[in-house]
């Protein structure tokens, strides 16, 4: 009797110690269902969050490309108007004229002055060269800018306010063909210096060297004028 009893008792807390670990794992499940449920909507919210980033990342470097590309178009305009205002150095095919005074003694009651170079001689070839197309010029190293002179200094030629004497060594890049047969027109140039004796050396060089302009350039009157087409574009609007 008191083993029946015995029996029940121990099958009774079996029983509850049993109920009770399944009760524990079932709060286990839930609670771990729970965390799993806030967990991914973490993610989910997180994985928003970053997709969001990613877009903005995506449409600043869009605009880091475009600002780049405009950057260097503008950089590529910048070099371009360097090139024409003689900043920079060139390079390319032309030609190279070498001019020096006549060798002729001029003859009594002859003026020797015709038998030497002066300023509007070189200008003359600056002309002709211009006039045919030449893109970049030096004169003895110096380069040929807008607000370049030539003109007498005594015995010697001022050349963007540098003196220098003869040999007068003149670079041209531009069409070698072009720029040749504009110097060697009859009665031209080359034809009024050798009837003075004045020896010209005209060659095509297979790349012709101009340097950059090497002075300074400052406006201190001119300034730049209102773009009155503009203007009138956007007053009728």
């Amino acid at each position: 009797m008191l083993a029946n009893k015995h029996a029940k008792i121990m099958l009774l807390i079996v029983f509850a110690i049993l109920g009770f670990m399944i009760a524990t794992q079932i709060k286990t499940t839930e609670r771990q269902k729970t965390i799993n449920v806030q967990r991914a909507e973490e993610l989910t919210e997180r994985l928003r969050d970053v997709e969001q980033q990613r877009d903005e990342l995506a449409k600043e470097v869009e605009r880091l490309q475009a600002a780049s590309g405009s950057d260097e178009a503008l950089e590529s305009e910048v070099e371009r108007l360097k090139e024409f205002a003689g900043e920079v150095p060139l390079e390319g095919k032309g030609i190279q004229l070498i001019l020096d005074d006549s060798k002729v003694t001029a003859q009594v009651g002859e003026n020797p002055n015709l038998y030497i170079i002066h300023d509007d001689d070189l200008l003359r070839v600056i002309n002709e060269l211009r006039a045919a197309g030449a893109e970049a010029i030096s004169i003895n190293g110096e380069r040929l800018v807008s607000t370049s002179e030539i003109r007498c200094a005594g015995p010697t030629l001022s050349v963007n306010n540098n003196r220098s004497a003869p040999p007068y060594v003149i670079l041209a890049i531009g069409n070698p063909s072009n720029l040749a047969s504009a110097l060697k027109l009859r009665g031209g140039v080359l034809d009024t210096f050798k009837f003075w004796g004045i020896q010209a050396d005209l060659t095509q060089p297979e790349v012709v060297k101009v340097p950059a302009f090497k002075g300074r350039r400052i406006f201190e009157y001119a300034q730049a004028a209102p773009d009155e087409d503009k203007a009138a574009k956007e007053g009728g609007k």
